[in-house]
């Protein structure tokens, strides 16, 4: 990835959740191409392991380990596993994400905790884990993965756009907190991202046609480019960039 050549992330340690499709597999690679050594997760083990495998020929240590990012015991377990082996984490990428697509009246309960709990509460846990290293060593970089869904309403997406909200101001709360010790937190808000989840949610419709008609750029998001914001973030040259929600939309947000 031509970013990862003027960007290095040597000698870091970076976990990322949800490392085994979309946009997670596309910030693995990216971090691994610029030198960093990987903690993953993801609930597939098949395809976790293909991440970890791609990663390991950039010369990268890759470590991984299955979870259900919904369960609270599963994520904590995940953290302190993640720092018996490393000892420490230096950037934490919160990719993981759930959309169960439902009219606020017929929104489930139990499909509610699920979105907040993986959307939200997984990656505080995460933080709570991590953060008090980075504070300890006097840097750190927390990337959020949030969406346009945090600033705009769009039908059967009301508790989704919910949980994007919360992440975006845990984020900046973050920021704010973190930021006297040197850890930056932003988050990044794509648009539609052809990944697997942005083919399931968007399939050619007149909806469809509709979003596209609001993008300047006349497309979707591809996970490279998200990928790409988030090597930056998680770089040297983003000290100063702290509580920030990016878009990734073609100028979407614009309009």
């Amino acid at each position: 990835m031509a970013p990862s050549q003027n960007i290095s992330l040597e000698g870091k340690v970076a976990f990322i959740s949800g490392a085994s499709k979309g946009i997670g597999v596309a910030i693995s690679e990216a971090f691994s191409n610029a030198g960093a050594d990987l903690a993953l997760t993801a609930r597939n083990a098949e395809e976790l392991e293909q991440t970890a495998e791609s990663a390991r020929k950039s010369g990268s240590k890759v470590w991984t380990q299955t979870a259900e990012m919904a369960d609270t015991q599963e994520v904590k377990s995940l953290a302190e596993d993640t720092l018996k082996h490393f000892g420490r984490v230096d950037i934490l990428v919160n990719n993981a994400g759930v959309t169960i697509p439902q009219p606020i009246l017929e929104a489930e309960i139990e499909n509610f905790h699920t979105i907040i709990n993986v959307n939200v509460l997984a990656p505080l846990l995460l933080t709570q884990a991590f953060a008090p290293g980075m504070i300890e060593q006097g840097h750190g970089k927390i990337i959020n993965i949030s969406s346009r869904a945090a600033i705009r309403a769009f039908p059967t997406g009301g508790i989704y756009s919910a949980s994007k909200s919360a992440l975006q101001l845990l984020t900046q709360t973050m920021a704010v907190e973190f930021g006297p010790h040197n850890v930056q937190a932003n988050c990044i808000a794509p648009t539609v991202t052809m990944t697997p989840m942005g083919e399931s949610a968007w399939p050619p419709s007149p909806r469809r046609d509709v979003k596209l008609s609001r993008i300047p750029t006349g497309r979707f998001a591809e996970a490279e480019e998200v990928a790409s914001a988030a090597l930056f973030l998680a770089s040297s040259q983003s000290d100063f960039i702290s509580g920030v929600e990016l878009p990734i939309d073609g100028g979407e947000g614009a309009g």
